[in-house]
This record gives C-alpha cells, sequence and structure tokens, in this order.
C-alpha cells in the first residue's frame, strides 16, 4: 500500500529548559536551557508518523530555498517529492520545562506560492490513497494538484485558513474547534453533518480530545469514546490521528473502525509524551549510553505474543540496560509469512510489546531484515531466539562493525506463533 502525505511543512524547534527564576526586569520566567531539538512539522510530521508506523510513504510538499528551509529538507525522514515556495519557511519554536510549553515563538510563513510541480502530481496519481495534511499554507489550494486529488481515494486533515476538501473525500478530520468554526455552530453532531453535507465527503469525524470522537457518514452518529490518560501537550495528536485513519482505511478497514483505531493511537502518542516522546527511543538510548551503560536490542514479527515470546525478552533484557525491540511491520510480515499473515496488526503488536517491563521501546521497520534500522540504533548487543547459532545470522557481521556482538538466547520449543495457529486448524 502507497501513501502520499500531501500538505504544507514546517520547521518546529523544542527549547528544553528549567525555570527556577523570574525576570528582574520583568514578570517572566527564565528558561535555562539545557537542550534543543529541531524536527520536520506539518505535513512531514504525519508522513513521519506513517514512516515509523512502517507503511510505504511519500511525502508531497513545497519547502522554500532559505536557511530554514535547508534545515528542514535535512530533518526530512521519508522519501519526498518537493517544490519550491516563495514564501519563507515557517518556523515554530517552543520555549518548554517540565513538559509544559513557556511560551512559542513563530516566524517564516509570510506571503508567498508555493510550487506544484509535474513530479509532485506524479506522485499524487501513483498513490494509493491520500492524506492532505494542510496547515494553510497555500499548498492544497493550487488548482492542479485539486484536480489530481479529485482522481485518488483522500483522507482530508483540514486548516481554519486552508480550502474546502475535495469531492467524494472518504473521510475529513477536522477538530471540535475547526468544525465548529466552518459549520458556525458549537454543536459536533449538526456541524459534522452540515459539513458532510457541503463538502460531499463521504464520512466526517470530528474529534473532540477527551471526550474522543465523533463520525458521521450519513446514517447515525458513532460516537468513539477516548481512553482516560494524562496529556500535557497535545501537540502532533491530530496528525496521529489522520496518519492511522488513512492507514486503517487504505487496508480495507470501514470508516468506524478506522476511526476507533485512529482515537486509541492519538490517546497512546499523547499518554508517551506527544511530539516530546518523539525521541524516546533516541534518547533512551543516549541517556543509557552517556552512563556507560549497554543498549540491547531484538527483533522479529511477535505475531500471537506467547509465552515463548516473553521469555526471549526478558532473556535479551537481562543483557543490558535497556532494550529495543525492532518490529516487522504488517507489510513486512506479509512478504515473510504469507497473505494471512500477521494475525495481529503492527499497532497492536508494539503496543502489547510496549506493555511488557522489560521493553523499554519499539521500533517498527517495513523490509524484510532489520539492518537499516539496526544501523541507526546501533546496540551493543544484538539479540535472537532461535535455533541457530549467532555468527549465522546475517545481521551479525553489521553489529560486528561498530563493535558489537550477536548472541543467541535459549530456544523454547513447541512455543511459537505458526505452532498455535496449526493447533488450532
Amino acid at each position: 500500500m502507497k501513501l502520499v502525505v500531501v500538505g504544507d511543512s514546517l520547521l518546529d524547534v523544542d527549547v528544553e529548559g528549567v525555570v527556577e527564576r523570574v525576570c528582574p526586569d520583568a514578570p517572566a520566567p527564565v528558561l535555562d536551557v539545557t537542550a534543543e531539538r529541531a524536527r520536520a512539522g506539518g505535513a512531514a510530521l504525519a508522513a513521519a508518523f506513517a514512516h515509523a508506523d512502517g507503511l510505504d510513504v511519500t511525502l508531497v510538499s513545497a519547502v522554500a530555498d532559505d536557511e530554514d528551509g535547508t534545515r528542514l529538507r535535512g530533518l526530512l525522514a521519508v522519501p519526498a517529492v518537493l517544490g519550491g515556495s516563495t514564501a519563507p519557511t515557517p518556523v515554530k519554536t517552543r520555549l518548554r520545562s517540565a513538559g509544559t510549553s513557556v511560551a512559542r515563538v513563530d516566524r517564516g510563513g509570510g506571503p508567498g506560492t508555493p510550487e506544484v510541480t509535474d513530479e509532485m502530481l506524479d506522485a499524487v496519481l501513483a498513490a494509493d490513497l491520500v492524506l492532505v495534511s494542510d496547515y494553510g499554507r497555500g499548498l492544497a489550494r493550487d488548482e492542479r494538484l485539486r484536480s489530481v486529488l479529485g482522481r485518488r481515494p483522500v483522507v482530508w486533515d483540514p486548516h481554519p485558513r486552508g480550502p474546502a476538501p475535495v469531492p467524494d473525500a472518504r473521510l475529513v478530520t477536522p477538530n471540535l474547534a475547526e468544525a465548529s468554526a466552518f459549520a458556525d455552530t458549537s454543536d459536533p453532531y449538526a456541524a459534522a453533518e452540515l459539513l458532510r453535507g457541503r463538502w460531499r465527503a463521504r464520512a466526517v469525524v470530528v474529534t473532540m480530545g477527551r471526550a474522543g470522537a465523533l463520525l458521521h457518514q450519513g446514517d447515525a452518529p458513532v460516537v468513539v469514546p477516548a481512553p482516560a490518560i494524562t496529556a500535557t501537550d497535545p501537540c502532533g495528536a491530530g496528525d496521529r490521528f489522520a496518519v492511522t485513519a488513512a492507514a486503517r482505511l487504505a487496508n480495507g478497514s470501514a470508516p468506524d473502525d478506522a476511526v476507533v483505531a485512529a482515537v486509541a493511537a492519538a490517546a497512546d502518542f499523547l499518554a508517551r509524551g506527544g511530539v516530546s516522546g518523539l525521541h524516546r527511543a533516541e534518547s533512551t538510548v543516549d541517556s543509557v549510553r552517556a552512563r556507560g551503560g549497554v543498549v540491547v536490542a531484538t527483533g522479529g514479527c511477535f505475531d500471537l505474543l506467547h509465552a515463548g515470546h516473553v521469555r526471549t525478552l526478558a532473556a535479551a533484557r537481562a543483557l543490558g540496560d535497556c532494550l529495543v525491540v525492532c518490529l516487522n511491520s504488517d507489510a513486512s510480515v506479509r512478504r515473510l509469512k504469507g497473505p494471512e499473515r500477521p494475525v495481529t496488526g503492527q499497532d497492536d503488536r508494539a503496543e502489547l510489546l510496549r506493555a511488557l517491563d522489560c521493553v523499554d521501546d519499539v521500533l517498527v521497520f517495513d523490509e524484510d531484515t532489520p539492518e537499516r534500522v539496526l544501523a541507526e540504533l546501533r546496540p551493543d548487543v544484538w539479540v535472537k531466539g532461535g535455533d541457530y547459532s549467532a555468527e549465522s545470522l546475517p545481521e551479525a557481521e553489521l553489529v560486528r562493525g561498530w563493535g558489537g556482538r550477536t548472541v543467541v538466547v535459549p530456544y523454547h520449543r513447541g512455543r511459537s506463533t505458526t505452532g498455535i495457529l496449526t493447533r488450532r486448524a
């Protein structure tokens, strides 16, 4: 399944620090900076979510040829087809302390016109499904682009400053504030019904934060409650929601099932720290290495999590100070195991793994083998559970290249997903 994310890309910068005093000349907090992280935001963030989920994704966007645009291009984590823009690159800088934003400084993104190239249009036409992540910077208004979007299945995440979605969108995903502004009513039920008709969309879902989401697709509205979580930073939740909904629809899910999955994914994203937690695996690994600890990684499909998996993971974690699981995506599992697998989708598999005390984080990869994600992670120890020698593993030479070692932990005969499925057949 080929997903293309179309929309405006931004440069997001988080400046982290500690506030312990107030300015002597004004009632303003003083932020003593401890770290600064930059990331690709806007549509580029949505594309990064899709890539992290193991999807085959391409970003189609417009980026100015300025210093911030150069920095933004360098942060892109996905294949991209980019046009230029006469508007300065939008930059959003958040000043943060103790997990809370103290202030935000915005610059760039003034008047200008994004460029839409033939290569961008071709990329959209090659998509199985397109997610339009509109951040109101003008790209979604381009008439040539809109004409092409009208020929593909589309999920549209709108913006108050942006245009209406193209007709026949499979799903439009405004939040409650956006839907209220578009429909001139604070009633989400009335807004969803009105906007579905106005936009000629197949379905409209209004996301309502802690209240969940309201889906309207022409019959009785469906309310999807959200899990109770503690979250202080909602940034990125809408992108997380839209990407999950788009991926589920592209894989054949009904709109209500896609929305249920999207609500759960957004809640999990916020519970894990939101955009501030995007560097969780990196931060975990960096923290362990800073104190001289040992980083351990293992990998596999982990379909139908069973006792053999848990024993292998516990044994792996005992070899070091943190354990990162490299998880085969759904597409990767299908290529390796056949069209009937996986039994459990990658989002659920990742959630189950993260719930284990012995697992510190999970990284999803889309290839058949984990070499790429291993090269990025560079663990000190690579662990596999199986009936073979460590040196017979194809990853062993790669890991040895940065001074790591490969270890095989005991194989638990009779405990495997294939065995479970065979006994149930």
